[in-house]
């Protein structure tokens, strides 16, 4: 059976309804998030640049887009 996965923020909205967390543990946990978004960011550009040219049409990307995005920096969405 597959397992679903579930987002960081889904993670985050989670903890942070329950009203018995500390305001350093919400910070931590939302730092956290954020450090895990933005090496979520690197990994899937440093990806893309990697696929091989007819992957790249599959998904309508040319070997100029994919290396342009694999250049953004990891905090830019």
């Amino acid at each position: 059976m597959a397992q679903q996965i579930q987002s960081p923020a889904s993670h985050l909205a989670y903890l942070t309804a329950q009203n018995r967390m500390p305001v350093a543990s919400v910070i931590a946990v939302r730092v956290a998030v954020l450090l895990s978004k933005w090496a979520m960011h690197r990994r899937t550009r440093l990806a893309l640049k990697d696929l091989p040219d007819h992957l790249l049409r599959d998904v309508g990307l040319t070997r100029a887009e994919a290396d342009h995005e694999a250049r953004r920096v990891f905090w830019r969405v």
